[in-house]
This record gives structure tokens, sequence and C-alpha cells, in this order.
């Protein structure tokens, strides 16, 4: 591994205990993150804030599923599916296991989840990236950026992130690629041990990490599975992931809460009155803004930390189902 210049070293991050999340498990997260002035802050590289407004979005769709008077599954038709009558034996099988695989999603979940102890085993990150453009498959993550909502000694990290080429897309991020280009900024081949480290080290015993995004089902999650993926690494198990779109579709379907019909990040906090610190569209500064968002949505939807649970995915769950479901159609 190449050496990394950095403002802290990882060997200084202590093991430090995380205070428990039991507080919230009636309540929701209403008292997260009131204040973000005295934060510690683990940087791999100590930049300045660039940003301008502007971004981009990426929405995402369920093909529905009804059931007939037969009790049979059928899906909706599209110009690109397969008729039901069409599909061979072997297009059934694989569906089959879509759908267990989905069940085993599901059993994952209620088993961390009917876990009694469950708000003293599960660390709280919200994170956020940017990128070089919307393919996972072409283009490279150029920041990213975490926060331990447990608060404490070095509970966030935030580093740019050196991608091997130019930026195109500066104006949605206000990164460019002479930012980015140096030698002194990580490549994500040396990031990512040094990620795994981080996260273990706010990860208390046994626990699972509970990873919070913004359009994380799409977007995020998927990003941080091909990188992952790229540099033979797996995402570990341990860890699960929310995605806030979703959590506000759910509000917005509630009818308690009047939401913008973008539902974007902005569009959320504009909503919310959260005043903006920092550049939007730059990644701390977006984990902020999220951090508030997530209280206001548990609080709307009335969650507990056992409800959130019940919302999150695994990065192998959701691999898995979309493997299977090319396969079958």
């Amino acid at each position: 591994m190449r050496a990394i210049p950095m403002c802290f070293s990882i060997a200084q991050i202590p093991k430090y205990g995380i205070r428990s999340l039991a507080n919230f498990c009636n309540t929701g997260f209403d008292k997260l993150g009131e204040s973000y002035e005295n934060r510690s802050t683990y940087r791999l590289l100590c930049s300045k804030t660039y940003g301008v407004e502007g971004g981009y979005s990426k929405r995402w769709t369920r093909r529905p599923i009804s059931t007939d008077t037969n009790g049979q599954n059928k899906t909706t038709q599209s110009s690109e599916s397969i008729p039901v009558e069409a599909w061979t034996r072997e297009q059934f099988i694989l569906r089959k296991k879509v759908i267990s695989e989905s069940v085993q999603c599901c059993d994952i979940q209620e088993s961390i989840s009917q876990n009694k102890d469950l708000p003293g085993l599960v660390t709280v990150i919200v994170f956020d990236i940017e990128t070089t453009g919307l393919s996972r498959e072409n283009e490279r993550i150029i920041e990213i950026a975490l926060q331990d909502l447990s608060g404490g000694e070095n509970s966030t990290f935030h580093t740019l992130v050196n991608p091997g080429r130019s930026v195109p897309n500066p104006h949605v991020h206000g990164i460019s690629t002479n930012m980015v280009c140096r030698p002194e900024v990580p490549r994500m081949v040396d990031l990512i041990p040094i990620l795994l480290q981080y996260v273990q080290s706010r990860q208390k015993p046994g626990g699972h990490v509970m990873f919070v995004a913004h359009n994380a089902r799409t977007f995020d999650v998927p990003f941080l599975v091909k990188e992952f993926t790229r540099h033979s690494y797996e995402v570990p198990p341990a860890w699960l992931f929310v995605d806030t779109l979703a959590l506000a579709r759910e509000v917005m379907k509630s009818g308690g809460s009047k939401l913008p019909s973008g539902l974007s990040l902005q569009a959320l906090r504009e909503h919310y009155g959260i005043p903006l610190v920092g550049s939007a569209h730059r990644a701390m500064s977006d984990v902020n803004t999220l951090s508030l968002i997530l209280q206001r949505l548990t609080f709307d939807l009335k969650l507990s930390i056992y409800g959130l649970v019940e919302r999150t995915f695994t990065a192998s769950c959701m691999t898995n189902l979309k493997k299977k479901k090319k396969k079958s159609r």
C-alpha cells in the first residue's frame, strides 16, 4: 500500500465506547445531532470546502406484483417483461429463488430487530458520496463523508478520493480534477482498508452498523459495492443500509406531512427549515443535512430504532436479488 498523508493516523483512533441508543428506542431520533459545533473529525485530507448550487437525482421504481384469484403471482406487464405464460421452467425456478432471497433478507432483519438489546448494539452512521457521474460501472467516487450519530471523539470521517481520471462534472459538486488528481489524495484501493478499520473502531462488540444515505438503494450503496468489488473487497455482512428517500416516500403516502414532490435532499432540507451549513452537494455538508432530516422523517413516521432496522437492507441481499432478477427475465 502506498503511503497516504493524513491529518490523523488510523492508529491514533481509539476504540471509544459509544453512547447507548436506548433513549431513542421509543422516541425515534428527535434528540440526535442538535449541535455539530464540537465534533471531532477524522480526515484523510484537510482541504478547503468548494461547492456550487445544482445537482442531480436518479429515481428508482419497483415492478408491482399482484396475486390473482388462484393465488398465482403475476407481474405487471411492461415492454421489457416476458409474458408469464411464456416463461420456461428455468425462469420459474429463478423467480422462486428471487422470492426466497427476499425472504432471507427479511429473516435477517427480523432476527436483528427481535434482539431486546438492539438499541445498545446498533451504530448509526450517516454517509454521502460524490462521484464523477451516475454510472457505477464507468464512474468513480471522488469524495466520501461519514458521521457516527453517537458523537464523541473522531465521530466523523471525510476525505476526497483520487479517481485516477478527470472530473467531468465539477458544476454539480464543485470538485475539480485539480482538487482530486494529486499524489496526496488517496485512491480508493488504499482508502478501503482505512475505511473498514475506521468503521470497526465505531462498531460495538457483536453489534451492527446501520448506514443511512439519501437514495442509498439506487445510488450510494451500488457505487460503494462496485468500488469494493473492483478492488477485491466485500462489504461486511454486518453493515445494514437505510434509504431516507424511501422513508420520505413513506411519509408522503401517510399524509402526515406535506413533503415536496421531488423529495430531493435539498427540497427536504428547505421543507423542514434546516439551515445549510457549507456548500450543497459536498459530502460532509450533505451528511450534516441528512442527519437532521433523518430525525424529522423518523419523528413523522413515529419510528423507533426497531422500526428503522425493519426498513434496512444489506449489500449482499441487494446484489443477489439484482442478479437473480436479471436471470429470470
